[in-house]
């Protein structure tokens, strides 16, 4: 045996000792801090960046009802991180890294969400256009429908695509750019937007889940920083300017990028422009919503369950639809809104009011207890001709013109008490009565109307005398013997106009279709109308109506001199909620139902609405005639429950690799790693199945492809392991060949004409092996030359151990990388 210097020991002499009668000298000892391994280094932050990424996500529980969406976005998300480790462990460029993101990101959306693609994945002209449809109904199932929407289809790739590339963009600056701080300007957009969207505040756990990410992933790249700074100057010392600023310059672009996403997207479907906020300075309110007033509406009666809204005393029997606002402007093939610029400013509402148009005071006054239970608005709903309100808080405005009371921001309301008139006038009254009078031009404007709905309009009307004869011969148009139905979907278009195509064509719609109809109808005969949003009557409870979500509904109201605004009910409920007032009852019978008798017109509404006296229970097949079926490449029903197992499974398999790597150091936690590894691929796939099978087997087959490299390389690795642990012939051929191996998977290969010790000597110097791998290294040449050189060929029983402390060398001296552990170069040269 040798010492380090290559002489032989004396004697008696131990290796490495001293000289015999030298002095043997203190050398302080130096702890030496080994750097973590690679495979840490590289895969941490990116795994991290994904779980940051997913935990915000969780924020859209606010907005999108159910978790099915979930599934969709950890693919996504997996696929990126994915994508991205993988390109950097062969060093691709960081632009070509991000794009190929997203093209991958291209390549899910279009297989999941289109049929059309090449190869069922690839975009092609005829897939984009088939996207273009989708993304187009989620928008607007965005624009007219309440948090939390549906999860359907469009809404599921919306979601998709849109923290796909959160993903991406979070995933490029946590570790291409090294700035993990800056995501988190990213991460607060991601939680911006449902946080403006949803009606109540987000579920605390989603904040805590999206703060401790985001501290895992500052932690991950502190600890990076840390431990490549020990044996460094500290930062900013001998640094070149440039890389000193090139940080601060992406957290200064991240910033401005988050500041104007976080201005422009929250405007995307909130409440939008409340009164007070307009940019006039002037508090008294702004007339436009951020969005169609009927969301609200149309999402009330499409939600699952009855939201008790308002509990309503001393109207005792008598059915009377409650206003919340009203909309006198119409945009053809919009709707109609509230009027562009701010509101009058309007009179407090706590304080005397002025009387309402029509009412000379003189009638009798009811006073009306209203109690909110689960309405948080801008608007405070009244009944009638209002006079006067009590329990009102400050800030609170009433505009006699529109007949709403509204205050500057979204916030809930206490109890109130209104006095109100509940007159109406009757049929003679309205007859000798014109439309119009003291009221502004702008309730009898009307502009782009289809000359088909104008033609209809007058023809209705043709035999009528009076403005209320007219109104009253447009009103009972749209009864169902004309082939109207009530219904919270509209027929599909086939008309390039909406309102024609709904008073010609479909005939089906909710109360939006109707009210907006019969109001754009009566203009173009130059009767002053306009839309009101409200609530019908609810249901009877003890002494009380119980107003419910239910309950959401529009109607119309025309305004006749001295007699004031007059309510028209053009939609055919047939549940009992409907109310028909006196002057329009004399004996015909129309779209709605009265006190006296409560016609039973069929109506597919009649699985929607509670019949009157209580909520209706809920049937979530009522619309779908009974249960629906698994749509087509769907998983089984156990699958989500597997994933979900195996998740933990692979979490802790997870953790048990990482003890055992850091304390076994060996042989024995050698399966840890690829069992978990095994448990997150088929977590990934059985995640994919519950998207569609045809990405499942996507996945798969590119799992397959991706790992058999480091499969094949594995086998050969066993094998040869498993000839030196035996002891078997050809061990130390077998020894040699797996070095040779595992210097070129290190990208350092030894050419085959080396003789052993030139070979050694490149292992020792180019792997910087320590002293105890010098040693096993001495050991397995000399194996490997008596096996090729001498007679006895046994390769001895210190082989199995030298070779295994020589493995054990390269991986603290000269670990391997990713991109030679999943495409070994020793594979790729043999074959």
């Amino acid at each position: 045996m040798t010492t380090l210097t290559g002489r032989p020991p004396r004697p008696g002499q131990q290796p490495d000792a001293p000289p015999p009668g030298r002095p043997e000298l203190h050398r302080p000892t130096q702890r030496v801090v080994e750097p973590p391994p690679q495979w840490r280094v590289s895969i941490l932050a990116p795994v991290a960046a994904a779980v940051a990424t997913l935990c915000a996500s969780t924020s859209l529980t606010g907005v999108v009802g159910g978790l099915s969406w979930f599934g969709y976005v950890t693919v996504a998300v997996v696929l990126v991180a994915a994508t991205g480790l993988a390109l950097r462990a062969v060093r691709t460029p960081t632009a070509v890294v991000g794009l190929a993101q997203l093209v991958v990101l291209l390549l899910l959306i279009t297989g999941v969400f289109t049929s059309r693609g090449i190869l069922g994945v690839i975009p092609g002209p005829a897939a984009f256009d088939e996207l273009n449809g989708v993304l187009t109904a989620a928008f607007e199932q965005i624009r007219t429908g309440l948090p939390p929407v549906e999860a359907t289809p469009p809404i599921l790739c919306l979601v998709t695509i849109a923290i796909g590339l959160v993903a991406v963009l979070v995933d490029t600056l946590a570790v291409a750019a090294s700035a993990p701080a800056a995501t988190g300007l990213v991460l607060l957009c991601v939680y911006a937007v449902p946080a403006s969207l949803a009606d109540s505040m987000l579920p605390w756990w989603t904040f805590l889940l999206g703060a401790a990410a985001f501290a895992g992933l500052l932690a991950v790249d502190g600890n990076h920083r840390h431990r490549r700074w020990r044996n460094r100057d500290a930062p900013g010392l001998g640094n070149a300017p440039a890389a000193a600023s090139a940080p601060v310059a992406v957290v200064a672009v991240a910033l401005v990028l988050g500041l104007v996403a976080g201005t422009t997207l929250t405007a995307v479907g909130t409440v939008g422009r409340l009164p007070g906020s307009g940019g006039n300075g002037s508090g008294t309110g702004s007339g436009g919503l951020g969005v169609n007033p009927f969301t609200s509406l149309r999402g009330m009666l499409d939600q699952g369950s009855t939201v008790d809204l308002f509990r309503v005393r001393g109207l005792g029997n008598d059915k009377r639809l409650l206003r919340a606002f009203t909309l006198d402007t119409y945009r053809p093939n919009h709707g109609w809104s509230l009027p562009d610029g701010p509101m009058p400013a309007g009179f407090p509402a706590g304080q005397p009011l002025p009387a309402a148009p029509g009412d000379n005071g003189t009638g009798e006054a009811r006073q009306i207890t209203i109690e909110p239970l689960n309405w948080v608005d801008v608007w405070m709903p009244v009944y009638g001709q209002l006079r006067g309100l009590q329990g009102v808080p400050q800030g609170w405005y009433y505009d006699p013109t529109s007949g709403a009371v509204f205050s500057e921001r979204k916030q809930r309301i206490p109890a109130y008490v209104e006095t109100a008139s509940l007159a109406e006038p009757s049929k003679e009254q309205l007859e000798s009565a014109k439309a119009g009078g003291d009221i502004p031009a702008s309730y009898s404007q009307i502009t782009g109307v289809d000359p088909r709905v104008a033609s209809l309009a007058r023809s209705l009307a043709a035999g009528a005398t009076t403005d209320f004869d007219r109104a009253t011969a447009i009103w009972r148009y749209f009864g169902a013997e004309n082939g109207f139905t009530y219904d919270t979907q509209t027929a599909a278009a086939t008309d390039s106009d909406a309102l024609a195509d709904f008073l010609l064509k479909g005939k089906r719609g909710f109360c939006e279709q109707f009210a907006s109809a019969m109001a754009v109808m009566l203009r173009v005969l130059n009767i002053p109308s306009r839309v009101a949003v409200g609530f019908t009557s609810g249901y009877a409870d003890g002494d009380s109506r119980m107003i419910t979500s239910q309950d959401a509904h529009a109607w119309v109201e025309v305004y006749f001199a001295d007699l004031g605004w007059v309510s028209f009910d053009p939609t055919p409920r047939s549940d009992g909620r409907g109310y028909v007032p006196p002057y329009l009852q004399s004996g015909t019978t129309s779209g709605g139902s009265s006190d006296s008798e409560e016609q039973d017109v069929p109506s597919v509404s009649t699985t929607r609405v509670a019949p009157t006296g209580a909520p209706a229970p809920q049937d979530s097949t009522a619309n779908t005639g009974g249960a629906q079926a698994a749509p087509a490449g769907s998983a089984p029903s156990w699958t989500g429950w597997t994933a979900l197992a195996l998740v933990l499974v692979a979490l802790a398999l997870t953790g048990a690799a990482f003890v055992a790597i850091r304390k076994l150091r060996g042989r024995p936690a050698s399966w840890l790693p690829l069992a978990a590894v095994g448990a997150w691929l088929v977590t990934v796939v059985l995640t994919a199945w519950l998207v569609h099978w045809i990405l499942a087997l996507v996945l798969l087959l590119l799992a397959v492809v991706g790992l058999a490299p480091a499969v094949v390389r594995e086998i050969h690795r066993r094998r040869r392991l498993a000839a030196i642990t035996a002891r078997r012939p050809g061990a130390a051929d077998a020894a040699w060949a797996e070095l040779m191996d595992e210097c070129a998977d290190r990208g350092i290969p030894i050419p085959p004409s080396d003789t052993v010790r030139a070979a050694a000597q490149k292992v020792a110097a180019q792997h910087n092996l320590d002293e105890a791998g010098q040693t096993d290294l001495r050991t397995v040449v000399g194996v490997v030359e008596r096996s090729w050189y001498s007679p006895d060929s046994s390769p001895g029983e210190d082989l199995s151990s030298a070779f295994e402390g020589l493995r054990r060398s390269l991986e603290r001296t000269a670990p391997m990388s990713w991109r030679g552990r999943l495409f070994p170069r020793s594979v790729f040269r043999k074959h």
